[in-house]
Formats: structure tokens, sequence, C-alpha cells
């Protein structure tokens, strides 16, 4: 049974429970418990399982270990401490590895240095991760710890250790941290695995203790954690104290009028606010979103503020892992006055004291907002301080409701990839390692993980088969058998000598990824681009790079083949693939949010859009805008924003209502519309492609898009002009098609379905990364799974390594459940549409527009396209619009 723990218990029974030793050492150090840890040392102590959720510095890893360390300390008491493995320790991050190694190690020091421990044996804490030289390893082979700290990966390669693996027989306890980085990807979903099968080789089960923050919902976090026994879910305890630390935040505009003031002005207004905020601080964190604004940051705050030379310093994924490591150990002595993030410092990793943190821009989600400011205010008594400064007023309406969100205590919610056949096939290859497997014992195995208790048989079944070889035409691409499988006796083993050492040398679920050279056709260097954008692009897609507008033509191996573009307009933005999705959850918070506003403005006054007009806004919109963590500029400019939005159109759309826009091209004489669909950029991506192939088939034309989080634009040649009867029957279509089938089609023969096919390849070692020591660039991976994609396909796109591929690019990139959810809801007029015609772009629609205009290539541009357009909608509605506030009658 899974149970929220509402009743905590007191320090004095916390603590009763504890080893003499290690309580009289905690009341020395500490004046008392806090939250989480009045609830786990004694349910700990009582041997329940535990998932325990609260915000950074409010004393989580000691929550675990005060109860684990108390054991151990009585077993070295009575002599009876060995040299095995009574706790593991899994965490995502080997930097937060070596910091929870000095975390444990000096309590320990300062218990055995008391006067009552003298002369017992010592637990023992040992790190086993892809850092610990062979030399440590031998040592720990040798002299196994009392507490084993390592990563999923190395957990996975541990279980398949001869020698170490028996040094688990009597492990008692799993801790696992930072779940809520592991619970919603294939790491998480490999670790889940992992722990199955070290329940079944040792023979029993253990305590599971998980740590993280901003976790929802928790029962299904809580079930990723235990897992089940047979059909019925194992028995947990949550503790969730994450509302218990105290934070203050504001979302910030730099101007009351955003959209019309000088670059350079509000160029000056945020640095002289980040200034500000740096100045009246010790340490302050920046977090920009991406590495280009990283830099961009640092470099500004240095050159208009003449800091002092090292007091400043970038911290991202591009830079060296020394280089980053060097940073981090700074910050936590506290000698940077700041430091600016992309998004790398996210996660737990000990930083120190923080007293601010700043946001530049939204990031696209409460709970990683709550996150980012959590990391200000080291200690649980101390206030988590934050500003989001906002430049645009698509994201000042997010980052208000992101923030009232926080406030209200609502998370968005976390979703683990489900029946992954790669990871599937890694651990079938790792057991087959183990010992000869019975197929039935095998399946119920791996069932008993979160991650894959609805797998289908007939899935385990062909994956079983694809790692025997089974599939005729396989080995002549070079595609050998990984196992043995006996269809008979149904039993299946290890297969060959270098299973082993193949098994050690490819595991993992992070894909090798590089960057992609671009060439111009006549094979004239352009740059390069990251993978993960190049999957973006299909062929006449337009992207910016370089500050040169180019099409996108093909693709081979790792060079990307394109031809110049001039006077085109860019269909992908040069920062996509480095840019956040807004997730579901504070989409609708939005949507509700739009449509309070909605409701709560009236218009009084001539016909719009001539003339002059009143605006009376209602005293529960007026109340709700007071309410919300904003300054008084971010206020002005959402209701402005707002009341033109209203006054242009007539309609504000929301999660509930999708306005359709037909609109004039300002830029060129293409036709343009507008679907105003607030469901995050994953739904978008997959709602768009659906729409682009009806209108395609059904009209015979091509079709152009661009996609945001706020909805999406698609764009037809000047030749084809579609009518609101048209849009209004490719809606019907849409909502009842097998969007599934038309997805598939859809990526078929796209780059992404390429990249996404060698990763899992990759994964489920059918293409190997390493082969006998020697490492296989990511090039030669590629050209491998482009030659192998079309003999799988020849199979079915029921073969294991195709199907998961298809998964993940629908369930995980995309997201085609909720799609089709909401498709349904329109079907059943629960999702209400309309279809509208302007002369004028609506204020709502302008950043849509901007990303796909052929003149629109730099941010500055970018924003005087914004003007020009705010300009004739204000001409369009006039500019004597009074705003007042409605009487209470």
């Amino acid at each position: 049974m899974i149970e929220l723990c509402k009743q905590h218990f007191s320090d004095e029974e916390s603590l009763a429970g504890l080893n003499t030793d290690v309580s009289k050492w905690f009341t020395g150090k500490y004046k008392s418990l806090t939250p989480p840890q009045r609830y786990s040392l004694k349910l700990i102590k009582d041997k329940k399982n535990l998932l325990i959720t609260a915000p950074t510095g409010s004393g989580k890893t000691l929550s675990a270990f005060i109860a684990i360390i108390s054991d151990l300390v009585d077993e070295a008491r009575k002599d009876a401490l060995e040299e095995k493995v009574y706790c593991i320790y899994v965490s995502p991050l080997r930097a937060l590895n070596n910091d929870i190694y000095r975390n444990l190690s000096v309590p320990l020091d300062e218990i055995y240095s008391m006067q009552g421990m003298k002369g017992f044996k010592k637990v023992g804490i040992g790190i086993r991760t892809g850092d610990t030289t062979q030399k440590d390893r031998q040592r720990m082979l040798a002299h196994p710890p009392n507490i084993l700290i390592t990563t999923p990966e190395s957990l996975a390669i541990l279980l398949n250790s001869e020698r170490f693996s028996k040094s688990f027989k009597d492990l008692r306890y799993v801790v696992i941290d930072e779940m809520h980085e592991l619970a919603n990807n294939k790491r998480g979903v490999h670790l889940s695995l992992s722990l199955e099968r070290l329940s079944e080789m040792i023979g029993h089960g253990f305590i599971r203790i998980g740590l993280g923050a901003t976790l929802f919902p928790l029962e299904d976090a809580a079930r990723f954690l235990v897992g089940y026994e047979g059909s019925k879910e194992r028995d947990c305890c949550i503790v969730d104290a994450n509302w218990d630390k105290k934070m203050e935040y504001v979302a910030m505009c730099p101007m009351q009028d955003i959209v019309n003031a000088p670059d350079s002005r509000i160029e000056d207004s945020v640095y002289r606010i980040i200034n500000n905020i740096v100045k009246k601080n010790r340490t302050t964190l920046i977090f920009t979103n991406t590495r280009s604004g990283t830099e961009r940051t640092v470099f500004s705050l240095y050159k208009k503020f003449k800091y002092e030379e090292g007091s400043i310093a970038a911290h991202h994924g591009s830079l060296s892992r020394e280089a980053r490591l060097g940073v981090e150990k700074m910050l936590k002595k506290g000698d940077y006055k700041c430091v600016v993030s992309s998004t790398s410092l996210e996660l737990g990793i000990d930083i120190g004291t923080i007293d601010n943190v700043i946001l530049l821009g939204s990031p696209k989600s409460v709970s990683r907002a709550l996150q980012r400011f959590g990391r200000s205010g080291h200690n649980f008594n101390d206030v988590a301080r934050g500003e989001a400064i906002v430049l645009n007023r698509d994201d000042l309406v997010e980052c208000a409701v992101m923030l009232d969100s926080a406030k209200k205590r609502h998370l968005d919610s976390f979703s683990t990839p489900k029946n992954c056949l790669d990871v599937l096939s890694q651990h079938i290859m790792g057991m087959s390692l183990n010992k000869v497997w019975d197929v039935d014992s095998a399946f119920d195995t791996v069932r008993n993980a979160y991650p894959f208790h609805t797998l289908d048989k007939i899935d385990f079944m062909r994956t079983l088969e694809y790692l025997a070889g089974k599939y005729v035409g396989l080995e002549s691409r070079r595609v050998y058998g990984k196992i043995w499988y006996d269809e008979k006796e149904q039993k299946f083993g290890k297969r060959g000598k270098l299973a082993r050492l193949i098994y050690y040398l490819n595991l993992g679920t992070i894909p090798d990824e590089v960057a992609v050279d671009v060439y111009t056709k006549d094979k004239w260097p352009v740059g390069s681009i990251e993978e993960d954008f190049l999957s973006r692009l299909k062929p006449g897609d337009i992207f910016v790079l370089g500050g040169k507008v180019y099409q996108f033509e093909s693709a081979r191996g790792m060079r990307c083949i394109v031809s110049r573009a001039d006077g085109k307009s860019p269909t992908i933005p040069p920062w996509f693939s480095e840019q956040l999705p807004l997730t579901y959850e504070l989409a609708t918070d939005i949507g509700r949010f739009r449509e309070a506003m909605d409701n709560g403005i009236s218009i009084k006054g001539k016909a719009i859009p001539i003339g002059r007009k009143n605006i009376e806004i209602s005293k529960d919109a007026g109340r709700m805008l007071e309410s919300m963590p904003i300054d008084r500029n971010a206020r002005i400019s959402i209701l402005n924003y707002f009341v033109e939005q209203k006054l242009s159109c007539g309609y504000i759309p929301n999660d509930r209502f999708i306005l359709i826009e037909a609109t004039a091209n300002q830029s060129d004489d293409r036709n343009i519309y507008i679907f105003h669909s607030l469901f995050g950029r994953r739904i978008n991506d997959t709602l768009s492609r659906v729409i682009a192939m009806i209108i395609g088939e059904y009209f015979n034309v091509d079709v152009a898009l661009s996609i945001s989080d706020n909805g999406f634009v698609v764009i037809t040649d000047s030749d084809t002009k579609l009518s609101k009867k048209n849009l209004e029957r490719v809606m019907d279509i849409a909502s009842g098609a097998d969007i599934s089938h038309l997805i598939k089609k859809n990526i078929r023969r796209t780059e992404m379905l390429k990249r996404r096919f060698r990763h899992s390849a990759a994964r489920s070692f059918m293409i190997l990364k390493n082969y006998k020591g020697f490492k296989i660039s990511v090039r030669k991976q590629q050209f491998n799974a482009d030659a192998l994609i079309k003999a799988v396909e020849s199979i079915g796109e029921d073969f294991p390594v195709l199907k998961e591929t298809y998964r993940e690019i629908l369930e995980d990139v995309m997201d085609i459940k909720r799609c089709k959810g909401l498709l349904n809801d329109i079907k059943n007029g629960e999702v209400k549409y309309k279809v509208i015609s302007t002369d004028i772009p609506s204020p709502f629609s302008h950043m849509l527009i901007t990303l796909g205009e052929a003149d629109v290539v730099m941010m500055a541009d970018r924003r005087k396209r914004l003007r020009e357009l705010h300009a004739l909608v204000m001409k369009q509605i006039g500019n004597n619009v009074r705003v007042r506030e409605q009487d209470d009658a």
C-alpha cells in the first residue's frame, strides 16, 4: 500500500530509536530535526520503504542516512560489521556522489572520535563510478565498502561482476537520490530494472529510500521507487516536506512598454536590475536557459559594470569538465560574486551558500523554477529568494502564471517512459551473463519494475528472439546473436566469449552525440549544428546559421547538406533544440488564467475596431493580477496585452478554446494560418504534423510549419488559400483520424527517425559504440544505422528496435497520448475552436509569426518586427483606449 505520511514523530521519539552514540552526536551537532527527519528516522528504523520529497537544504541526505548509519554502528559495536555492502546509494551525478562521500565521511569521523566508539570497526564508504581508478576498483573488490556510492550505469556493471556482486548478498538499503531527474528518462528506467535484478539475485528484498524535490504525482514516484511483487505494488510511505521551506520570488518586467521601448533601453534596464541584485548579495546565481545566453550575460556584466576580473563565471555543458568542476569548487567556497549558468547547475550538487537566484526568461516549468530558486537559501530556515526577469509579453504571462502556480503548490507531472525495448535488451543480455534463466521467471522479474509492469509477453519474446539472432537476414548486416535461447526448454543464457566485454563496453542509455558539419551542395563548409537540431529538420526546412538563411536538402552520416535560401522565411528558429519545452500542466494553468482575464475584460463603446472605447476590468480580474507575484510594470504590460488582443479580434484563446486565425502575411504573399493552441511544444509538434499532413493531402499542396509552445503556424503558397469551411473540414478530419498512423507516416524518412533509430540500436547492442576496447565513431555508428534501418523495416514495425524508436518519438519527444485526448475532446465538443480572418495579425500571434518571417534573422530584427506589428494593431484599435476597474455594482 502506498500512503502519505500525515503525522510526524517528536524529536525525542525519532532519536530514541537510534544508537546511543549516533543520537548523542546528532543532538550535539544540531538543535533539532528538520521536517523530513521527523518522519524518516523512525520509519526507516521500522524497515519501511520511504519516498522523501523536500527542498535543497532540508536535511534530505541525513533523513535517509542517520538511521542507516545507526544500524551499521550497532553492527560495529557487536563486532558483526563485515566487509560487504549493506547500503547502496545511487545518484545520476558523479559530482553529487563526491559530495555525498564527504557528507557521510564527516559524521562518521566525528561519531568514531567519540569516547564510546574508539576501537570499533569503522563503517566503510566507497565510490564506484566511471571515474574510479583501476587501483581503487581492485581495492574495493578485496575490501567491499559497507556503503557503496554509485551511478545507475556502474550499478548495472557491478550486477554482472562475478566477484563483487557476491558482496550484495546481505544488502539492507538502497537510497536513490535526485528522483525527479531519474524518474522521467531512460536512465531511471534502466535503474529500476537493475533494482529488480538485484533483488532477484540476492534472493530477498531491501528497504528502498527515494530522495527528490518537486516530484508529482507522488504516488507514481513511489511506484517507480518500490516497484511490484507480482501483481501487487510494494508498500511505501511518502514524506512530503516540499513546501516547508519559505520562498520569496517575483516576476519583473524591465519597462512598462516592453514592446515599443528601444532595444538599448531594455538592455540597459535589464542589466541595471541584475547589477543591483548582484551588488546587494554576497553570491548570486543566474540561469539563462541557453549556453549562448550564458556567455552573453557574463560578457555584458563585465563590460557594463567593470566587475573585478574573476568575480563572475560561466557554467554550461559546452565547457570542459575541468572548467565546470573549477567553477563549482570556487562557487562553493564563496569566491564568486556571480555565476551564470544555462541549466547545468539546476541539480543538487553542493554549491555552497547562494543568496539570490535570477531567471532570465521562463524555465517553462513550475518544478524547474522551484528547483532553481531552491538553490538559494542554503540552510533549511533560510529564505530562498529569486527574480524572473522577462523580455517579451508571452514570457511575462508565462512567468507570472508559473510563479503564481508555485505559490498555489501546483507542480508539473513527470512521465516515466514505459516498456522501453532497448533498455530491456540491455538487461536481458546482462541477465544472461549471470546465469541460465527460465523465460517466465525472467519475464516476471522484468514486470516487477514499474516502467515494465504493463509489458506484453509478445514484446518480451520478440526482444529475446532478436538478441538470440532469430531474425533471418541480420547476420549479413553483421548483427549477431548476443544470447542463446532454447525455444523447447524456454531457457536462455550467455552466448560467446565476448558477450561480457560487449556488455561492459556498450552499457548505458545516454546516446553519443556530436556536432554535425554543414556544407552547401557544392561542398563549401558553412559551420556546424547540434545533432538534435538536425533531427528536427526535413527537406525544404529553412533555418539560419551564421546570420545567413539556408534550406535543408539532405544528410548523410554526420554531414548536413544545404543550399542558400536568401529571402526565404525560416521555419526552424536557430535556438529550437536548446529551448526547453513548456510543460502541459503550466500550459493549462496559463489557459485558465487567459480564460479568467477574458471573462474579466468588458468592452464598452463603439464597435471594434474603430472609435473610442472604455475597457472595464472586473474586480475579480483586478484582484487576481494584484495577488500574483509580479511587479507593477508586469501588471500593466499583461493587462495591456490582453486588452489589445480582445480589441483586435474579439477572442482570447485558452486551453479549452483554440483560435484558428487566417491572416495577411506582412512579409510576402504566402498564406498563413495561426493555430492558437496553448498546449506546449510537445503536443503542438504532434498536432501540427497531423494538421499539415491533412492539408497537404486533402488540397494537394506543400505546407510549411513553425511551432512554438503557444501554437503553430501553417504556411501555404500564394495560390492556395484555405477558406473557413476548408479549415473546419481539416479539424473534423483530424479529430477522427488515426494520428499514430499519420505521425509514423510523417516521420518515416526523416532525420529524426534515423537519429533516434541509431540511439535505440546502440542501446539494444545492435550497433556497438565500442568493440574490444576500440571506440566506434558516431559517424560510423550513423552510417551503420542508416544501412540497418532498411533491413529492419522489411521485417516489420514490430521489430523491437524499430518499435522502440517509434515509441520514443511518439511518446517521449512528442506527446501522442495527450494529443489523442485533445482531438477526442474537440470531437466531443469539450474543446471548442473557431476560425476567423484578420487583416492585421492579432497580438497573441506576433511571437509565432516572427518565428518564420524572412526578414527576421537576428533577435534585434525580431524585436523590430514585433514593434511594427504592434503599431499596426494600435492603429487598428485606436490609441485612445481607456482602462478602468469595474464598480462593485
